[in-house]
């Protein structure tokens, strides 16, 4: 590496790493937030903990392109201020030359990313996703608070004079679970509190339960009694956003196939049946359209890192100002024109009316276009 192309990297890079930074701080925020909020309602440190490991890695398709995009306008645009390009052209230093690695590196970026979007994020979301209801189940006795009316459960409140670890003391529930609209109140000396699978146990020591049931409005009495509330089912789905590359692919091909079978039934159908046949098909055809532009967003995220550091330099040594503003403000623009395209195609997708999966691909083209345009200018 040449002393010139050291020293334009070395800026690049220092500029990149401390954009890095700051965008990452500026995005994690919203997930600050919510992991201090876990911590103060008790939640285990080591869930809190995996919560945060599996949510982090989805910021960086989002941090990484754009703290190259700041870090290229604003290198380039200084560079270019100083005259320090026009020096480099004096010298017979092409513009090619100084950029290789810069967009090296970002082509590097981009194959991170896209290994980071088809095997680590997805994978983050599942768990993200599944560890939000273990959260909520497994720290019950932690929603519980003396003195307090606690309405957190489904279908019943509780209150507790006093709690000592998983035993709460002069406790009432009131139970409006039935399913014929009558409200039952159980009251109890003592409560143990205990989780089990999804469940909730509560058992109750000399308790009375008021009414007896529904056509009878007595009060009923049990040295102990056993109540279990279902808080919340664990089992989470997968979607197609937690399928990793390969299993994407084959969720590719079986909706390929669901489509073939869905069209030739639309095509032999009889003349009555022909719109349901032909609506099937079109969901079919819909289904398959979302599960390829899953894909193709994934790797549009990480070209993203590629694309603005080919159309940033350049357009940060057009920009001739040594002020940061001009070149935060032309980050801020390819940033958004690059995603919003994007966002249109997916939400395209939902109606259909056109192939998203490949349209998806438009800002990395115009990107490309762009590029060779304002080279061609400033070689």
């Amino acid at each position: 590496m040449k002393a010139i192309e050291k020293y334009v990297f070395g800026s690049f890079l220092s500029s990149f790493l401390l954009g890095f930074l700051v965008l990452s701080f500026v995005l994690t925020i919203g997930l600050l937030v919510q992991i201090v909020g876990y911590i103060i309602d008790g939640m285990p440190m080591g869930l809190v903990g995996k919560f945060a490991a599996v949510s982090f890695p989805e910021t960086l398709q989002w941090t990484v392109p754009l703290a190259l995009l700041v870090s290229s306008v604003l290198v380039f645009s200084r560079l270019s201020a100083d005259s320090e390009i026009a020096a480099m052209r004096a010298c017979g230093i092409n513009l090619l030359t100084v950029m290789k690695y810069p967009a090296l590196f970002a082509l590097l970026c981009s194959i991170l990313c896209a290994w980071i979007n088809n095997e680590i994020v997805p994978r983050g979301h599942a768990v993200r996703r599944s560890l939000t209801s273990r959260l909520s189940v497994g720290n019950a006795l932690d929603l519980i608070e003396p003195g307090v009316w606690v309405n957190d459960f489904p279908g019943f409140s509780l209150y507790a004079a006093r709690k000592e670890g998983s035993m709460l003391y002069d406790v009432e529930v009131v139970d409006r679970t039935s399913s014929t609209n009558y409200v039952t109140t159980y009251r109890a000396d003592r409560v143990q509190v205990s989780g089990e699978g999804s469940d909730v146990t509560f058992e109750l020591w000399n308790a009375r339960r008021t009414p007896i049931d529904e056509h009878n409005p007595g009060t009923a009495s049990a040295a102990s009694y056993t109540q279990r509330v279902k808080l919340k089912d664990v089992k989470y789905n997968r979607k197609i956003k937690d399928f990793r590359f390969f299993e994407l692919l084959g969720a590719i091909d079986k909706d390929a196939e669901q489509v073939a079978e869905a069209r030739e039934v639309a095509a032999n159908a009889a003349p009555e049946d022909k719109d349901r046949a032909r609506s099937k098909w079109k969901d079919r055809r819909r289904d398959l359209s979302k599960t390829k532009v899953e894909l193709s967003k994934r790797f549009v995220f990480a070209l993203a890192s590629l694309c603005f550091v080919i159309v940033g330099i350049p357009l940060g040594i057009r920009a001739q100002r040594k002020e940061s503003t001009i070149g935060m403000a032309i980050s801020l623009a390819i940033a958004l024109g690059y995603y919003l395209v994007v966002m249109l195609m997916l939400n395209l997708q939902k109606s259909y009316t056109m192939h998203p999966e490949f349209f998806i691909f438009l800002p990395v083209l115009v990107c490309f276009g762009l590029s060779a345009w304002f080279l061609k200018k400033n070689l």
